[in-house]
């Protein structure tokens, strides 16, 4: 990948050495395979991964033809890449806290979604409030502690706030789940993802949320997504 890449023999042997010193080999070729698309990354923003690919599905098969759909913690902005490809004609907004992911999220984006940069919910313009059909998230989940464990082309190369989710690593879950239901619409479904063995404790909080909570897994991509719906008031 790095020879088809590399145009020339001095940028080759540029590449090679910054793979061996441990550099994401997306981050050497300005992309990244996921869901079958070509997406552009960037050194300081989070490198979408193959597991992921399970939360788009599980999206799409909720998701509206031409409902408004919310993806926190966007990164590249991959997932709204992924669901734009399935349904062009969603309203697709996506936030992410740091500029170099909104940035390149913009970049894969383009005039396809409105990229807006703050913490979670509170870039979101207020209209949606009420209106969001569905809310997809892949925020950081591993515990601080477990960070150390791993792979250093992750923990040396991509932003720490992408990866630390807190002691229990459920930090920024917990504020976007406790926060859903101000922007779903009756009905509407906030779907994330989670470690397999955070399930207890996410579907707790789903539940004090006021939302269902369903568990769906992936053995095959090794993912978790944790799906809760809003219900329509009946009083």
């Amino acid at each position: 990948m790095l020879m088809s890449a590399a145009r020339t023999r001095p940028e080759l042997r540029a590449m090679v050495d910054r793979r061996i010193a441990g550099e994401p080999l997306e981050h050497i070729l300005g992309w990244a395979e996921f869901c079958g698309l070509r997406i552009a990354v960037e050194p300081g923003v989070f490198v979408p991964r193959r597991r992921t690919e399970f939360l788009v599905q599980q999206a799409a098969a909720l998701a509206r033809p031409t409902g408004v759909v919310v993806d926190l913690c966007c990164g590249s902005g991959a997932i709204g890449v992924a669901l734009l490809q399935r349904m062009p004609d969603i309203e697709l907004y996506a936030t992410d806290i740091t500029s170099a992911a909104v940035q390149c999220a913009r970049r894969n984006l383009a005039d396809r979604a409105r990229v807006c940069q703050g913490d979670l919910y509170q870039a979101l313009p207020s209209d949606l409030a009420g209106r969001t059909d569905l809310v997809v998230c892949n925020a950081p989940y591993v515990p601080t502690d477990a960070v150390e464990y791993m792979p250093a082309e992750a923990r040396l190369h991509e932003p720490l706030p992408a990866l630390d989710g807190g002691t229990d690593g459920l930090d920024v879950l917990r504020q976007v789940i406790v926060e859903a239901m101000h922007w779903l619409t009756p009905g509407g479904h906030l779907l994330v993802e989670i470690g397999e063995d955070q399930s207890e404790n996410v579907a707790d909080v789903f539940s004090s949320s006021g939302l269902t909570i369903r568990v769906a897994r992936s053995e095959e991509l090794d993912a978790t997504v944790a799906i809760g719906q809003a219900l329509a008031d009946e009083s």
